[in-house]
């Protein structure tokens, strides 16, 4: 399920309490800042020397083609360093050749090494309103292995050529190494299309971003773009929550790492192993509470259009607009990894079972191997396939537990993640305990005792919290409610409703 990203843009004059917050739920859900020595001392050594230790003896890693040539760019928030793709497209006929190249981080981990197994510890970065707790140690994560502007790096590259539809016809993923000319932001990039300044490689990106996002949309798929919550002060003092605004340059780069993923996962099934990431499509109880959601925020959808025709009309930037996208991860609940083919040789998953419902096709996960464990291993395989040679026995050898580590990760990263929003909730919202706020009942309990409890979702910032109420709650209605409490220590944000199934005429935002 996407992840409700926050950042501090700012830092209060509570700062220090929301800092030994963070830090105390790091150590609530085990997510450990240190690295064991022998596995910082691997790092640093493979920084040096460009490889891990046991490089020279994996055949695997022996072939690489020189593709310094190519203008490769890459394209991520600003400020960021741990970056796993960079970026080529170019005309090919009537349609398209992609090339993306990816981070390789395996030429940099010893497998079964002290680096290996702390990575296995931890499963993916952790992401924080005050920083990240990287999955590799950041002399590999933001140095050696980074796809760093200017600096030759090892990379596994995917060329996909397209047709004049957006379809691939071809794919080759080989060894090579890179150059990145530049690294874009989001906001330069977007900037430089909208006034025409824009190269012929990033208006390459958004020409396949825009053809595969009407594949999708062909298809019955979504992309959903959970914006980004930033805390800024406030002008009348304290801290207010607002959103990013999610540019479209984001969307047609994220278009580029789908496509990716999906051919991935075609290369993994046609040679029968391989890792898959699944989802099962939504559950019809939660499509019906978010068609409620969208009539108490004003959001039009009619009754015959699937979610994913609502979706690309909505702007983040719109308070209402923004509580439905964050409402609108409930939809994407069971997300799971499928191994197969490995060590316990289990057959690969066919038909639905194979696919990610909200993408509708197999999709795998290789796009991201400095931030995410899984991908190391699916890029692997996909190598080993390309070359028409046997899964290296390291890779087969771990297939089968992916899937249980992965899950360990994803729960408490979810776990984290959840945290540090209620606690940043808690913070922003502390300076307006008493007021009354407006919000739409998104989920509820039968009253006990004649108290009922559920979710509140805020129209204005757009928070979510628990909400009480001295009868029942009415789900999906709008009602208004006091903030009762805001508590930084407990990350707990606690409303009472004072008026249900009215609408109320305007929403106080915190002082």
């Amino acid at each position: 399920m996407p992840g409700r990203p926050v950042r501090l843009a700012a830092r209060p004059a509570d700062a220090a309490e929301v800092a030994a917050g963070l830090e105390s739920l790091r150590a609530e859900v085990g997510v450990v800042r240190d690295w064991p020595a022998d596995a910082l001392a691997e790092a640093e050594h493979a920084a040096r020397t460009g490889a891990a230790p046991d490089a020279a003896a994996r055949s695997e890693l022996r072939d690489r083609a020189d593709r310094t040539d190519v203008p490769f760019v890459t394209v991520d928030p600003a400020g960021s360093t741990d970056l796993d793709q960079a970026v080529h497209v170019a005309r090919r006929g009537t349609g398209w050749r992609v090339r993306y190249a990816i981070a390789d981080v395996a030429s940099f981990v010893r497998p079964g090494g002290a680096l290996d197994l702390a990575t296995h510890e931890r499963g993916s970065t952790v992401y924080a309103p005050d920083g990240r707790v990287p999955l590799h140690p950041e002399v590999l994560s933001e140095g050696a292995a980074s796809l760093l502007a200017g600096q030759v790096r090892p990379a596994v590259l995917w060329q996909v050529d397209l047709d004049a539809d957006g379809e691939p016809v071809d794919v080759q993923v080989e060894r090579a190494t890179v150059r990145s000319r530049a690294q874009l932001t989001y906001e330069g990039a977007q900037r430089a299309l909208d006034d025409g300044t824009a190269d012929e490689v990033l208006a390459g990106v958004r020409a396949v971003g825009l053809l595969r996002e009407e594949r999708e949309r062909a298809r019955g798929g979504v992309s959903l773009d959970v914006p980004e919550q930033e805390v800024v002060p406030d002008p009348a003092g304290g801290w207010s929550l607002r959103f990013r605004r999610t540019l479209p340059v984001e969307g047609w780069n994220a278009q580029v790492s789908l496509l990716t993923g999906a051919v991935a996962a075609r290369v993994m099934l046609d040679a029968g192993v391989g890792v898959l990431r699944t989802l099962p499509p939504a559950d019809d109880r939660d499509v019906a509470r978010l068609r409620r959601t969208a009539a108490a925020l004003g959001i039009a959808w009619d009754h015959d259009e699937p979610y994913g025709d609502l979706l690309p009309r909505l702007d983040s930037a719109v308070g209402a607009h923004a509580a439905f996208l964050h409402e609108a991860t409930s939809l994407f609940r069971g997300a799971a990894y499928v191994a197969f083919g490995g060590g316990d040789d289990a057959s690969a998953p066919a038909g639905t079972d194979a696919e990610h419902a909200a993408i509708r096709l197999p999709y795998a996960h290789v796009t991201a191997p400095l931030r995410r464990l899984v991908d190391r291993y699916g890029t692997e395989v996909c190598l080993a396939a390309a070359a028409g040679r046997a899964v290296p026995a390291w890779v087969g050898a771990a297939l089968p537990a992916l899937p249980a580590t992965m899950a360990g990760t994803g729960r408490r990263v979810s776990a984290f993640d959840r945290g540090a929003l209620d606690l940043v909730e808690a913070a922003v919202l502390a300076p307006a305990v008493g007021r009354t706020f407006v919000g739409v009942v998104v989920d509820a309990d039968e009253p006990r005792d004649g108290q009922a409890r559920g979710q509140l979702q805020l129209r204005e910032p757009a928070v979510r919290a628990r909400v009480t109420a001295d009868g029942p709650l009415p789900l999906g209605g709008s009602v208004e409610a006091r903030l009762t409490e805001a508590s930084v220590p407990h990350r707990r944000v606690v409303f009472s409703v004072t008026c249900p199934d009215r609408p109320g005429s305007a929403l106080a935002s915190p002082a």
